[in-house]
């Protein structure tokens, strides 16, 4: 029994390199591991180390080869990166190899945030582990080929740890939340991408950073490629608007994002080109069981709703 606890001990910290430290994933895993004790380095563009979380050891870095020294006796591997999506197509792909490259040279565990977008408008209502992967888009195609990298350097000996979630909102700016749905909520508007009534899989930030805390405390116990997928808040954006009238105690003019100008007019342009291809994400219903998480962690993070949605409304700016 003492051996156990001591290789639980061993494992509960270490040292990780959080790969686009400066991004709104990067920013908030960096703070959630240093809180819980690691030995954080964030690696970031030349120029951005002031935009490390405090405790954090910025590094500069371009090139493949300067990640890779980055991640010189990291125990864990965080790929943060994440292109905007008009960039998505052309840098995903090779960010992932990177990734991969860092972790695989180093001996160090890869976390990787998987998506729903690999299971296609074809998706049963409850996704899981075992869901068939069968995308429809471009975006979910290049998804499922990251994670199939992945699994090939696992292969070879590497070790890695995916934890899938749906949209995610909270800890600052650039998810559907304040990009579309609050927009314009100052002029009591709320914009909803899909019909109300369609149940869609959020994922609150500071919930999820802190399952990938839990989950890399407990790497060893894992087989070397293993999938988990987070339970977040799977709501319908009648719930979802409720509750952000009940936070802000205000009524709001709800209307429906207009898509047929994303494919009418914007098509021509990268952006609405990129978006047009999530519409099915407003339009399937679709949650993620995480019951393996449970499984393996226990009580999985998850804030109530009315609660995070305020303090998602104050990071932006708002007073619930």
């Amino acid at each position: 029994m003492g051996e156990i606890e001591n290789v639980a001990q061993k494992n509960s910290t270490g040292r990780i390199l959080v790969l686009g430290a400066r991004g709104r994933l990067g920013f908030a895993a960096a703070e959630a591991f240093r809180d819980a004790g690691w030995t954080v380095k964030g690696l970031v563009r030349p120029g951005r180390s002031s935009f490390v979380p405090k405790g954090v050891e910025p590094v500069e870095a371009v090139t493949r080869d300067e990640a890779v020294a980055a991640g010189q006796g990291c125990d864990v591997v965080l790929n943060a990166f994440n292109p905007v999506i008009t960039e998505w197509r052309r840098n995903a792909l090779s960010l992932t190899y990177g990734a991969i490259a860092v972790a695989e040279s180093n001996g160090a565990t890869l976390m990787f945030p998987g998506s729903v977008w690999n299971f296609g408008k074809g998706m049963p209502p409850v996704l899981d582990e075992s869901t068939p992967m069968q995308p429809t888009t471009r975006k979910g195609k290049m998804r499922v080929e990251m994670e199939q990298r992945i699994q090939e350097a696992c292969d070879r000996g590497m070790r890695a740890i995916v934890l899938r979630a749906g949209d995610f909102f909270g800890a600052g700016r650039g998810s559907w939340l304040d990009l579309v749905i609050l927009k314009d909520l100052e002029r009591g508007r709320i914009t909803y991408p899909g019909p109300e009534e369609v149940v869609h899989e959020w994922a609150y930030l500071p919930d999820f950073t802190t399952a990938l805390v839990r989950l890399a405390a407990m790497r060893a116990d894992f087989a070397p490629f293993e999938t988990f997928g987070f339970s977040g808040h799977a709501v319908t954006g009648r719930q979802l608007i409720s509750g952000i009238e009940d936070v802000t105690r205000q009524k709001y003019n709800a209307r429906r994002m207009s898509w047929w100008m994303l494919k009418t007019f914007l098509r021509l342009l990268a952006i609405g080109r990129e978006m047009s291809e999530l519409e099915y994400l407003w339009r399937v219903p679709h949650r993620i069981s995480g019951d393996k998480l449970r499984a393996a962690i226990g009580n999985v993070p998850h804030t109530p709703l009315p609660r995070a949605l305020s303090a998602a409304l104050r990071d932006l700016g708002h007073r619930p």
